[in-house]
């Protein structure tokens, strides 16, 4: 069984930071693309980072400079640094990996439950 969970999320005034972990169990993790999206409700779901099986990263531009993905596949961990936070990073963050090996094409593949960051001027 699949099972992606979440972890770190709080609350943090602006200009913070956070780190978020995701561990992965029931898959072999170092063969998965995978990825940080978030969510605030009334909107569509977008994508913050993701790191490919080689380590090679993207990011929204919105976070670009501010945030980092990072995964340990000793571990099966994923990680998201989240530095000079701003209110309009509140929402809740959930980790996903790929549908299936080395893709980068998360609907359809598996995913958390979420955590709550919630960032206050």
């Amino acid at each position: 069984q699949v099972q992606l969970v979440e972890s770190g999320g709080g609350s943090v005034q602006a200009g913070g930071s956070l780190r978020l972990s995701c561990a992965a169990s029931g898959i072999i993790y170092s063969r998965y693309c995978m990825g940080w999206f978030r969510q605030v409700p009334g909107k569509e779901r977008e994508g913050v980072a993701t790191i490919d099986v080689d380590g090679r990263t993207s990011y929204a531009d919105s976070v670009k400079g501010r945030f980092t993905i990072s995964r340990d596949n000793a571990k099966n961990t994923l990680y998201l640094q989240m530095n000079s936070l701003k209110p309009e990073d509140t929402a809740m963050y959930y980790c996903a990996a790929g549908r299936r090996y080395y893709t980068c094409d998360f609907p359809g593949g598996y995913w958390g439950q979420g955590t709550q960051v919630t960032v206050s001027s």
